[in-house]
């Protein structure tokens, strides 16, 4: 729908991008070569990097991964993972560490938007479940191997979570959306991107970051040599966008409107690849587009500070609280 916007920052961003050789770097949602995920992980191969992709099973996920193989080789290596089904998450969580037992980093970033209020098989909300919850039992099942990264590459491991600027809207999370809930969650209506089906989608991007607070406490407290912060794209031209556009039944004015700010997948990777690539991250940050009028909808990614709803220590509980019940398991550091 966008595809003719150019890059604008991303050249730049990229050359000053250190090497990664020999590091590993595992990523959801790269599947899409139009996405975030996808132009991540052809950067970081590009500077070096072993990327793990875990994916869904698909013609998309088998293409996204020959187009890297043929640049990169045999340094694209590929694990199925659906985030809807906590039990594909624990396979894959255990291919992985058999084959790559020392991690640097771990991008939690696929996503979907605007889904169907549905339940997986496991019973919660298809958005919920795989933006977030399985993004959560996976980094309890990987954390083990981004320790052993941090003493194989003696300097700090990373996870990023991909959130969204949505979740700048949200005070509160909602425990409903996070309770085994799917399918009973308000149902479809809405338009211009508002209504339920966009709740559940900003509910589990807030969950995102309260996550990053979450774990950063947790890592400090223990002293671990594991750095985590948040991500955004702002607006971007990805088949995510276009099938938000297409299910949040957008009016022509608005998506007229739309095409003055959004950015190409490219500049939307560059908050991904802050932290996942450069040198000078801060813990608990959030990084991509600076705050503009209301919103960050656009331009190179910047350091955020946390903000009240990912802090507030109600949320906060909440979310451990919830997320352990969901996954049947302790994380402990």
């Amino acid at each position: 729908m966008f595809s003719e916007i150019k890059s604008k920052w991303f050249p730049e961003f990229k050359r000053e991008l250190p090497r990664a050789d020999g590091k590993v770097y595992v990523v959801t949602g790269t599947s899409s070569l139009s996405g975030t995920g996808f132009k991540a992980a052809e950067t970081v191969l590009d500077k070096g990097g072993v990327v793990v992709m875990l994916n869904r099973p698909s013609s998309r996920a088998d293409e996204a991964l020959q187009r890297l193989r043929s640049d990169f080789g045999d340094r694209v290596h590929a694990v199925d993972c659906d985030l809807q089904s906590f039990d594909s998450v624990r396979s894959a969580a255990e291919k992985v560490k058999a084959q790559f037992p020392e991690v640097h980093c771990l991008a939690n970033n696929a996503a979907i938007m605007g889904a169907p209020d549905e339940a997986t098989k496991d019973g919660y909300d298809v958005q919920m479940q795989t933006n977030y919850l399985s993004h959560f039992l996976l980094t309890k099942e990987l954390f083990p191997c981004l320790l052993a990264g941090a003493s194989k590459w003696k300097e700090n491991s990373r996870v990023v979570n991909h959130s969204a600027l949505a979740a700048e809207w949200l005070a509160k999370l909602d425990p409903a959306n996070l309770g085994k809930n799917g399918g009973n969650l308000g149902g479809n209506e809405g338009a211009n991107m508002k209504g339920p089906r966009f709740d559940r989608y900003i509910q589990s991007k807030l969950a995102n970051k309260v996550f990053t607070q979450c774990l950063a406490d947790r890592i400090e407290a223990a002293e671990l040599p594991v750095t985590t912060v948040s991500a955004h794209p702002g607006v971007c031209t990805t088949g995510l966008g276009d099938n938000a556009l297409k299910e949040g039944r957008m009016s022509s004015t608005v998506t007229y409107l739309m095409s003055f700010i959004m950015q190409s997948s490219e500049d939307g990777s560059m908050g991904l690849l802050s932290g996942m690539l450069s040198p000078d991250i801060t813990a608990r940050n959030m990084y991509g587009p600076k705050r503009w009028w209301t919103l960050s909808m656009s331009g190179p990614a910047v350091a955020v500070p946390p903000e009240k709803n990912e802090t507030d220590p109600a949320n906060k509980e909440l979310l451990w609280e919830a997320s352990e019940k969901a996954i049947g398991e302790i994380f402990s550091l």
